[in-house]
This record gives structure tokens, sequence and C-alpha cells, in this order.
């Protein structure tokens, strides 16, 4: 399992989404799954998360946060990378894919709203 963090210093997101043909799901995963380790643990990268949607099991977002530019950058010309990225585009069928980068101005940690715990006390009785 990846430790997942959002609270190291980021200045660049990217956040994408990949729709794939029912039929290429797993293929989709064999290919993606080996690459998040490595990418994880990349110099720069504060975090790194496929997942799938919640309402379409076919779509799968990415999250990616990365110290700076230069990590992108690495990340982007690294081997494993390419090779996760040639069995993607090689060999999937991708119905649709978007992605927007992002610049961080401003990072602050954030929190459940307390409405949230008051709903979940008063809904569960606990």
């Amino acid at each position: 399992m990846i430790s997942h963090t959002k609270h190291s210093p980021t200045s660049k997101v990217i956040s994408a989404y990949y729709t794939v043909h029912p039929d290429d799901r797993q293929a989709f995963s064999d290919a993606v799954i080996p690459h998040l380790t490595t990418t994880a643990h990349q110099d720069g990268c504060t975090y790194y998360v496929f997942a799938e949607d919640l309402t379409d099991p076919n779509t799968i977002h990415l999250t990616e946060g990365w110290r700076d530019q230069a990590a992108v950058d690495a990340h982007m010309a690294d081997e494993n990378f390419l090779e996760a990225a040639t069995a993607v585009l090689g060999g999937i069928r991708i119905l649709d894919y978007q992605a927007e980068y992002y610049d961080v101005a401003a990072q602050t940690a954030g929190a459940l709203p307390s409405v949230s715990r008051q709903h979940h006390s008063a809904t569960c009785g606990s």
C-alpha cells in the first residue's frame, strides 16, 4: 500500500480522468498499478493516486501532486512512466480522457466540516 498525504508542499497539481472500454478495465489496472509505487517514490512527487469513479467503474480519476515543475518534467521523462504510458496508449481503448494542470498559489490543510461530525453523531448515535 502507498502512503498518501497531501500535506507536503505542492506547487503543481494534475487532475485527469480516463474512461476505458469495459473489456479493457483490467488491462488498464494491470498497466498502471506497478507504475503507482514507482511514481509515488519519485523525488518531488507529493501524491499520485488513481481512483475508480463511484458512478462509473470504467472511469478512473488520476490526481497528481508535485513539488515543482522540475519534478513534473522529470516524471514525464521517466522510463517507468513512458513504459506505462506506452502500455495504456498502445493496447487499451480509451473512450474519453481529459486532464488539467494547476499551479498552486496557496496550500492549507483542510478538515471535514464540523456539521458532518454533528450529522454523523445524530444519525449514527455515536
